[in-house]
């Protein structure tokens, strides 16, 4: 009972600080239980009660009679750390009721609702994940810039699943001779031409609200991003996609994958994130021969993997139609 009850509190203390505001609250320094309390809009006592357990989790301290963020907190979930992750905590709150169906989706071995249509359904689902995805980038984008090596000779950038359109604005402001298309559903592009247009970016980025998998993306592209996509998507959803990748790369093009790829025995992040997939959208992750073979089939003539620091972040797969990289036969990690 100790596994279920204990992890259930402390995810529940966790998101509900987020939810209260209660990390940024103390972002600036530390506060006294009352002045914690009404800057949050909270009650004394459940201040104090919740202040408790986060303490006792590690996630606030003591100094003296005040409260205060521990370093991990204050770096990852306040507005003045490295990445604020907050919105993954307002995400997992949304997601949460979706966990509810798990048994239903183990019968079926599908989810009783899609993701993608509870969007639909909901608009501020897709506002939330998006700015889940954007804080993700945020994270991700420093390993993009150090390993993604872009040539002056290209032009055109293609974001398949770009969503917040944070990779294609990193990337435009770092290459100036680049341009940018972002395709994505529509629910997952409702702020991304405001962010767009605060860094000044609108002439360069264009936005192609759809279905990735029947939009037409245009001519030629120079460099594709399909980053944390392919893992919503089934074994001949990504064969196809990459394909339809490999067709409109343009000659020395440079196709970069991000993923969490699958691997025996499964450790216990991509057991867990296989059952929320499971539950949310019906598909899984893959291996890494499966992206071999996918891309072998589209033409890509060589591959070299980049597994991220630290593991959970991930990894790059960089795949070209010819010139220098590892044989996609030998499908070896580098």
């Amino acid at each position: 009972m100790l596994d279920v009850y204990m992890p259930m509190m402390k995810s529940s203390a966790i998101i509900s600080a987020g939810r209260l505001g209660l990390f940024e609250a103390l972002a600036m320094g530390p506060l006294s239980v009352p002045q914690l309390a009404e800057k949050i809009d909270s009650s004394l006592k459940g201040t104090a009660t919740l202040a408790d357990f986060l303490i006792a989790l590690g996630y606030l301290e003591k100094r003296g009679e005040l409260l205060a963020n521990t370093a991990s907190t204050q770096r990852w979930f306040t507005s003045l750390g490295q990445v604020d992750y907050t919105p993954g905590l307002l995400w997992t709150h949304e997601a949460w009721p979706m966990m509810g169906g798990l048994a239903e989706a183990v019968r079926s071995g599908h989810p009783e609702k899609m993701l993608w249509d509870a969007m639909v359904e909901q608009s501020h689902l897709g506002e939330l994940f998006s700015s889940y995805m954007a804080a993700f980038a945020s994270d991700l984008g420093p390993d993009l810039l150090k390993h993604v090596p872009v040539s002056p000779a290209y032009h055109r950038m293609l974001d398949l699943g770009g969503s917040h359109g944070l990779h294609a604005i990193r990337f435009c402001q770092r290459y100036p001779q680049l341009g940018a298309l972002i395709v994505d559903l529509p629910s997952a592009l409702t702020e991304t031409a405001a962010t767009i247009e605060s860094e000044q970016l609108s002439a360069r980025i264009r936005l192609c609200p759809g279905d990735l998998q029947e939009q037409d993306w245009g001519g030629e592209h120079d460099l594709v991003f399909y980053l944390s996509v392919a893992h919503n998507h089934s074994a001949e959803e990504n064969r196809h996609i990459i394909q339809r990748i490999g067709n409109s790369l343009g000659q020395a093009g440079l196709l970069v994958i991000h993923e969490y790829l699958s691997e025996q025995p499964l450790d216990a992040l991509d057991a867990a994130f296989r059952l929320t997939l499971l539950v949310e959208t019906g598909t899984q992750t893959y291996r890494y021969e499966d992206y071999c073979s996918w891309l072998a089939a589209a033409g890509f003539e060589s591959v070299e993997r980049i597994d991220l620091d630290p593991r959970e972040k991930g990894s790059l797969i960089l795949a070209r139609q010819g010139g220098l990289g590892a044989a996609l036969t030998s499908c070896k990690p580098m």
